[in-house]
């Protein structure tokens, strides 16, 4: 099952969550809706909340009632404090580029993407009040407090070389894995799962989100800026230790360790990009990447074996391959 499959099967439960987005999105003051509607219309593939509904829908499978919307609108929440954290990245990369356009900090400067993104993290929490329950608040507040975290954590890691594996693994179930568990978590206690599915379905997210951003690490050295929607060596530019350096680092010549070592301290890595990636093929530390971003999304699909077969659960199947094998 490919990507377009994959969204025809969502689409039903997609057009409700993006006129759910949409209708949130109004506010009586213009700049809001202005910028919310640029980065909102920017898109990507919605991963997050496709997860959710697609989750809910295997879950419910075998099942003879219908769900109600409350998949759609965890959904919508779930891609609004997404969206926050994009808005807010931005800012504190300095990036200009993202999904292939101008980012909304770009264009509309870095104060208004700020508080555009605090209305959309409020707006988030306001939708989860109107589910009145604790437990979906609970898990949405933590998963969004963790995220912020890992934020922070990637922050303090900038420009370190001294970075490990294990505190780059942290950083990345933090920042982007986190919200994956929380979306497939989500669509188990929505459908009233019992303990041990609903750990399976934590595990599917957990996993599939780490992959995701393993490859995404990957691709930041291996696209062109119109296939990623960034500048190719963003996260080098910026001094990110992601884990094709940390390898890279760990495997390399001493004059390969001390090249990289002053690109991540100095983030002067751009002038040096065609001897870095020189250094990482010859180390493998592109394909020892993907080997790690493959073991997760195998992790993930092994979660799923607890759900009853349907085309949805062939569809998160499918996610987690093309999660992992976007840059095969």
């Amino acid at each position: 099952m490919d990507i377009k499959a994959i969204q025809a099967l969502s689409q039903k439960d997609m057009t409700k969550v993006n006129d759910l987005i949409y209708g949130q999105l109004h506010s009586d003051v213009a700049l809001i809706n202005q910028l919310g509607i640029y980065i909102v219309n920017a898109g990507g593939k919605r991963m997050r909340p496709m997860l959710t509904v697609l989750t809910a829908q295997a879950l419910n499978a075998t099942h003879a009632n219908k769900l109600t919307d409350e998949h759609c609108t965890i959904a919508a929440i779930i891609e609004f404090i997404h969206t926050a954290t994009l808005l807010h990245d931005d800012v504190v990369d300095e990036s200009n580029m993202r999904r292939g356009r101008e980012t909304a900090n770009a264009l509309f400067g870095n104060s208004a993407s700020v508080l555009v993104g605090d209305f959309l993290y409020t707006r988030a929490f306001q939708m989860m009040t109107k589910l009145g329950d604790m437990r979906i608040m609970d898990i949405l507040s933590d998963a969004t407090n963790i995220v912020a975290e890992g934020e922070v954590l990637q922050l303090m890691h900038c420009n370190d070389p001294d970075t490990t594996e294990a505190s780059y693994l942290q950083v990345i179930y933090c920042k982007t894995a986190k919200l994956f568990e929380a979306a497939t978590r989500l669509a188990a206690i929505i459908t009233k799962q019992n303990s041990a599915i609903e750990s399976a379905m934590a595990d599917y997210g957990k996993y599939l989100g780490t992959a995701f951003q393993l490859v995404d690490d990957i691709m930041d050295y291996t696209s062109d800026a119109k296939e990623m929607g960034k500048n190719v060596g963003d996260d080098l530019a910026e001094g990110k230790p992601t884990l094709p350096l940390i390898y890279t680092m760990t495997h390399g010549s001493a004059e390969q360790r001390q090249l990289v070592r002053d690109a991540i301290e100095h983030g002067n890595g751009m002038e040096h990009l065609d001897e870095i990636l020189d250094a990482m093929k010859q180390t493998g530390a592109l394909v020892y990447t993907q080997k790690k971003a493959e073991i997760e999304a195998d992790k993930a699909i092994n979660a799923l074996s607890l759900l009853p077969e349907s085309d949805y659960k062939q569809a998160l199947i499918a996610l987690a391959h093309i999660a992992a094998n976007r840059c095969a």
